[in-house]
């Protein structure tokens, strides 16, 4: 038998592209895609009107100096407009990315009240930002002078995070306790990859050790390490724990399998981006694949759910809201991303109860808005006799988080908390009852935005900062 020429395998050897090829690819695209980007943030940089009264800056809680930094970005002086955006916020990039920005300050952008729509803020912050990593205007912290004082922060998420940064700068010494595995907190497990890139959480992260930050993971406080063992470690203690508990639903059939919590299943979701082997996704049990999928609530998280079980490959996907989409908590942007990725909105509906085990159903009570109630929002009344069922496969409840009970959780006596289990804390400082021990973030606000957050973080730095010094002060008398 002749021997059969090999022109078939030459051919398709010849026509592959190679390694250096499609990497060369990649840096033709990704120049071609920041020049693209250079030119649409100066575009939107230079249709700030500069106005005399910045309610951008007036409605951002950092107060950050937008317009300033708007004028450098629209001139070309990005390191300048670098400068000046994390002088006031110690995570621009994450900020510009996951700020519900149509609240705040876009929202507030007096172009967008003229009619002639906003400048786009929160993009021109994150392009800013990614361009300082990409060209090494970030660095390290190097403090001036390195002090003998240290602090223990229990939370490695945003609010911990931001005050680690500021302590760090002043020559503290800083060690931050947290029970997961990474650090992060919801920016790691909380927040879906396709908002918030992991690798930009992790970055921070890995600049704060290498600026002496010390992180302790996989840490439960009051099981592996005792509050008073960490209070007596450092000279002062900032807790910054977020609010992880999950509102308890009492409907019959709660219990049945295929109902699970949001934060569970969002950290599943999470954890898979990092390559983690996650058990509860293979078996389905956190896993949305084929099922048809109802996510009960109307906040930030609950459309964090809902798009995430899109992207997973969910038959169907749907929304349960006890009042309409005028009076949900979420942003708006974010439910119009969720109906432009297939969501379905059932406004004016609330679960009764739960049918099947595995769960088949939500027994689901149609509603109407009444009268307001004692927050100023029309409180959702049943209307009788309107009830259905809507087929389920897996139920995600997504109504909210409150604080777990640190007093008792930890074993610390004097730890005041407020009537809604919060820690009680000065609102400037963040000082609690305890001397020395200060708390920012949810724990203090109740569930709130990433960015509140940073700020408490950042200013109950200055007060631990103004703590210490005085204690400095103290001892050399």
């Amino acid at each position: 038998m002749a021997k059969q020429p090999m022109l078939k395998f030459v051919s398709i050897e010849r026509d592959m592209p190679s390694k250096r090829d499609a990497d060369q690819r990649n840096k033709d695209f990704n120049e071609i895609y920041a020049e693209f980007a250079d030119e649409k943030a100066k575009e939107q940089a230079s249709r700030c009107s500069q106005c005399g009264v910045p309610y951008c800056q007036a409605h951002c809680p950092l107060s950050n100096n937008i317009p300033d930094w708007l004028r450098m970005t629209a001139s070309g002086r990005l390191e300048e407009a670098y400068a000046i955006s994390q002088s006031t916020n110690t995570f621009p990039e994450i900020c510009g990315r996951i700020c519900p920005q149509d609240r705040l300050c876009e929202g507030n952008c007096v172009i967008e009240q003229s009619g002639h729509g906003t400048v786009t803020i929160g993009s021109v912050e994150k392009y800013i930002t990614d361009t300082a990593w990409e060209q090494g205007w970030v660095k390290p912290i190097t403090p001036a002078t390195e002090r003998d004082q240290s602090v223990g922060i229990i939370g490695a998420g945003p609010g911990g995070l931001a005050a680690a940064d500021m302590l760090r700068r002043a020559g503290v010494q800083v060690t931050v306790y947290d029970r997961y595995d990474r650090a992060g907190g919801l920016l790691t497990y909380g927040i879906p990859g396709f908002k918030l890139e992991k690798d930009i959480v992790m970055r921070r992260v890995e600049q704060l050790e290498q600026s002496g930050v010390e992180f302790v993971l996989n840490c439960n406080v009051g099981e592996d390490l005792s509050f008073d063992a960490i209070r007596g470690k450092h000279d002062a203690v900032l807790i910054a724990t977020g609010v992880y508990k999950t509102r308890v639903l009492t409907y019959p059939g709660v219990t049945a399998e295929g109902i699970v919590r949001a934060i569970d299943y969002l950290t599943v979701s999470n954890k898979l981006s990092f390559g983690d082997e996650v058990p509860e996704y293979e078996d389905g049990s956190l896993n949305a694949k084929g099922k048809k999928v109802v996510v009960i609530g109307g906040g930030d998280t609950a459309m964090d759910c809902l798009r995430t079980a899109i992207r997973q490959g969910a038959t169907s996907v749907k929304c349960l809201y006890r009042r309409d989409r005028a009076n949900m908590p979420g942003s708006q942007r974010e439910v119009q991303n969720a109906e432009e990725e297939g969501v379905e909105f059932d406004w004016l509906t609330a679960p009764k109860g739960f049918v099947g085990e595995p769960v088949t159903g939500v027994m689901v009570q149609k509603m109407r808005l009444g009268a307001p109630d004692a927050s100023g929002r029309r409180a959702p009344e049943v209307i009788e006799g309107a009830d259905y069922v809507e087929e389920a496969d897996l139920v995600i409840k997504a109504l909210g988080f409150e604080p777990e009970d640190l007093p008792k959780l930890w074993g610390v006596d004097g730890l005041e908390v407020t009537r809604w289990g919060t820690i009680r804390a000065d609102f400037q400082t963040g000082q609690t009852s305890l001397d020395g021990v200060f708390a920012v973030g949810d724990i203090v606000r109740g569930a709130s935005l990433v960015v509140w957050a940073i700020k408490d973080g950042r200013d109950s730095a200055e007060a631990i900062l103004d703590y210490l010094n005085d204690a400095k002060a103290v001892a050399a008398e």
